[in-house]
């Protein structure tokens, strides 16, 4: 069986275009465009054998193809047409569903899962998508056309997965950062791998701007996640989770958002298992968002009124403070269709709420506490109780962040004056007895 996949407009304008044409948007009207598979071709195989394909393919290393990724596992239903020996993986994905028992609990609800995309190559969900775009380009590049090097704006992790799939792939990386407004370990990251690394005066939006312009003037292919095939890699994010929940879907799931191609990505992995038949129903999805930089939530407060672009204002959660999302459309789109709802996380908020769930042994990212932050406000509402199934999914690993965790438990963050979960050294005197002292307090106090 030949299976197929081309780009076509999210407005429903004619025209379907090859993936490894070099287009953003729809020339009719300038609109996102998204990947569309053939399902009349997947679907002759059944849903039981789709299951059981992706079930041996699970964590398998293969010479010929790299079916141990979670992405390339599932092949057929990405990137088709993508040669295997074009192929640049770093084993992404395939990461754990970790329970949470004592931050559930606490909230009065039972299974929540963390979806620990953090835990790929480069520290984050975007890893996912980059194995796409970049083995894209290596096919183009491969085929005859001609660009110069792949290019992002970001705000750290975007550009940590860019410059080490293209490195791996011998590509020229273009990293285009706001100057001073990252952590100096997502800084370091593509620096290490060799990418020109531009730190400018101005804040995500400006560096987005700056490089959708280079991307139409320069031959430079741009790699941000207005670029569909980003999303064909993080829309196995949800495949995954289901697959590891025994094909069952999940109740909710909860997904921090910035330039919001993660929740369509989401609802696209949702949307396909569900036209294969693999899945008989759509969870609902909420999206997190820092309050400094929530026009999402300002829009759907406002009965899903039109994208009103803000100056996003400082936040921990950096890399989604974003105020003008490029895929806002496409998101609204999806939450309408999941009956979604977005909910926004204060500084205190998400931190607090980071620092609670690692209380089960986590090292959650700034981003995550927004989505925790959210889960606690609609457990609190009663929207999500006890007998839903939850998954948050976890964008980035916290030593990524490991400024945010020091100044939460040395009480240094600005906006977080009193950090509900704070943990200090207890200093000691070189005291046998002084030890066994904190000993007996510290344990009797833990067992409360």
């Amino acid at each position: 069986m030949t299976y197929s996949a081309e780009f076509r407009c999210i407005a429903g304008c004619d025209g379907g275009y090859a993936l490894d044409q070099v287009i953003y948007r729809c020339p009719t009207c300038g609109d996102l465009l998204e990947v569309v598979h053939d399902t009349a071709a997947l679907g002759a195989r059944s849903p039981e054998a789709w299951k059981r394909v992706f079930a041996e393919r699970w964590g398998n290393a293969n010479a010929d193809e790299p079916w141990g990724s979670g992405v390339w596992g599932k092949h057929e239903w990405v990137a088709p047409q993508l040669a295997a020996k074009n192929i640049v993986s770093m084993r992404e994905g395939a990461t754990h569903l970790t329970p949470v028992p004592r931050f559930a609990a606490d909230l009065g609800l039972g299974d929540v899962r963390v979806k620990q995309c953090g835990t790929s190559h480069s520290g984050s969900f975007k890893d996912l998508g980059m194995t796409v775009l970049v083995s894209m380009v290596k096919q183009m590049i491969a085929g005859g056309q001609t660009i110069r090097g792949v290019a992002c704006a970001s705000t750290g992790d975007t550009s940590a997965a860019l410059a080490a799939y293209a490195a791996a792939a011998e590509v020229p990386c273009v990293v285009i950062l706001p100057r001073g407004k990252i952590s100096t370990a997502q800084l370091v990251q593509p620096l290490a791998a060799g990418a020109l690394v531009l730190a400018i005066d101005t804040d995500f939006d400006g560096c987005m701007a700056i490089v959708q312009q280079l991307a139409e003037k320069e031959g430079v292919y741009l790699a941000n996640s207005m670029n569909s095939l980003r999303l064909e890699g993080q829309k196995t994010v949800a495949i995954e989770m289901v697959q590891q929940l025994g094909w069952q879907v999940p109740d909710w799931v909860v997904i921090p958002g910035g330039n919001l191609g993660n929740v369509s990505a989401l609802g696209a992995g949702f949307e396909m298992l569900l036209a294969l038949g693999l899945v008989d129903r759509r969870p609902r999805i909420c999206v997190a968002q820092a309050a400094h930089a929530s026009p999402l939530h300002a829009s759907y407060r406002a009965s899903w009124a039109d994208l009103q672009p803000v100056k996003a204002k400082t936040t921990l959660a950096s890399a989604i403070q974003i105020g003008n999302p490029v895929s806002f459309k496409k998101a609204v789109r999806a939450l309408k269709a999941f009956d979604g709802v977005v909910e926004a996380a204060t500084e205190a908020e998400l931190a607090d709420a980071s620092g609670h769930c690692d209380r089960d042994g986590l090292f959650t990212c700034p981003h995550t506490g927004v989505a925790l932050a959210a889960l606690t406000k609609l457990a609190a509402r009663g929207e999500v109780t006890r007998d839903h199934k939850v998954v948050v999914v976890s964008t980035a690993s916290g030593l990524k962040f490991a400024d945010f965790k020091v100044g939460y438990h040395e009480a240094k963050l600005a906006d977080v004056p009193s950090p509900r979960y704070r943990n200090v050294p207890v200093e000691l005197p070189e005291s046998y007895d002084a030890v066994r002292d904190a000993l007996d307090r510290g344990l009797a106090s833990s067992a409360k």
